[in-house]
């Protein structure tokens, strides 16, 4: 095989995988595409090894989290984006280890805050819970 007749075939394949919509080793996943080795997910793209996730796009491990993009280790996440080893997430942007956090962005190792404001565990959920009312969140 030449060195042209190799990269033609190369640009071949890459072409091919480009164009599928196939979810390879994934189980129970409903219009997903291009998702591996995730389960029971519905309406992702581009995800690994995700489960029971809606709408997500191009999150990895990432389990019962709906509306995110980009997330890594993620639990329990709502519309968050670019999110890594953290849960019960709503709302939030660029936040690594944290845990309970609403509307926050850049956050590390942080728990329990609203806007990036630290709250105690009773606070936070009194403050989230009236949010979610006036921001119309189920």
């Amino acid at each position: 095989m030449t060195k042209q007749e190799f990269f033609r075939a190369l640009e071949q394949l890459k072409q091919a995988v480009a164009e599928s919509t196939e979810n390879p080793a994934s189980f129970q996943c409903r219009d997903c595409a291009k998702c591996t080795q995730c389960m029971f997910c519905q309406d992702c793209q581009g995800c690994y090894r995700c489960t029971h996730c809606r709408n997500c796009r191009e999150c990895s491990h990432t389990t019962h989290s709906q509306d995110c993009q980009h997330c890594h280790n993620c639990a329990y996440c709502t519309s968050c984006g670019n999110c890594s080893q953290s849960s019960y997430l709503v709302l939030c942007s660029n936040c690594t280890d944290c845990n309970f956090c609403f509307g926050c962005v850049g956050l590390a190792n942080r728990d329990f805050c609203v806007l990036n404001q630290q709250y105690s565990r009773e606070e936070y959920f009194k403050i989230t819970r009236d949010l979610k009312k006036s921001l119309g969140l189920g």
